[in-house]
């Protein structure tokens, strides 16, 4: 089973379906046969390249303090049940994915995107760090033991950026109109952020319609004479009442 997984770093949400994902594999029973393909689609794309705080930016919807409060203190509640000791949704800086989204794309070419994505994940959430840079998520991506010069080179010459929005267009074409934003073997959708057991379930739907089980055929007309490997017998079409 295919599932893609279309994600900001910076989107709360994504944090935790991310973590979600993980406990739902977990319970899984065909978690082996399992493909997940993060994909990128970035919320904030025009904020400005140095940052913004999570209060400013609410601020400028027009959001005060308190509401932003009654809105955000959920997430970081529902993650810290969930596990994720330290998460900062309200307390961080946020800025544009771009440079982000294109190291993603690359560590998935290396064959070691998925744990790049939760270490990013993990990075921004965890302790609030910012990789809006090329500098910032250069030395994010030389501590996850990526080698420096091959990943300098892709960031410079932005290798991966027709990518990363050749996967936003894709989503948006499927339906989706911000993250998180999940497939099923490109026939189920989950627009939005839902529970383990709901995600859990909805794998579980997506594997049966693609391996149905097997029925027993609908019998048509009387038996009539067979052979076993005990021996062949004539049915009789009149039997003894």
């Amino acid at each position: 089973m295919k599932l893609e997984f279309w994600s900001d770093i910076i989107c709360p949400y994504c944090g935790l379906m991310d973590n979600r994902l993980r406990l739902a594999l977990e319970r899984f029973e065909h978690a082996d046969d399992v493909q997940v393909v993060h994909r990128s689609f970035q919320v904030h794309p025009g904020l400005p390249r140095e940052g913004v705080t999570q209060r400013q930016l609410l601020e400028l919807h027009g959001i005060s303090p308190a509401r932003a409060e009654q809105l955000l203190a959920p997430i970081e509640a529902a993650a810290h049940a969930e596990g994720l000791e330290t998460y900062h949704v309200l307390e961080r800086t946020l800025g544009p994915t771009d440079h982000a989204h294109e190291l993603l794309a690359f560590a998935t070419d290396k064959g070691c995107g998925n744990e790049v994505w939760t270490a990013m994940f993990h990075a921004h959430f965890g302790s609030a760090r910012n990789l809006w840079t090329q500098d910032q998520v250069l030395d994010f991506a030389a501590e996850l033991g990526l080698d420096r010069e091959e990943t300098d080179r892709v960031l410079r010459e932005r290798r991966y950026r027709a990518q990363v929005v050749a996967d936003q267009r894709e989503a948006e074409r499927l339906g989706a109109h911000g993250t998180p934003f999940i497939t099923l073997d490109a026939t189920y959708a989950i627009p939005g952020a839902v529970g383990t057991d709901e995600l859990l379930a909805a794998m579980t739907t997506a594997w049966k319609a693609a391996h149905p089980e097997p029925q027993p055929m609908q019998i048509l007309g009387q038996a009539g004479g067979a052979c076993a490997q005990d021996g062949c017998a004539v049915a009789s079409r009149h039997p003894t009442p």
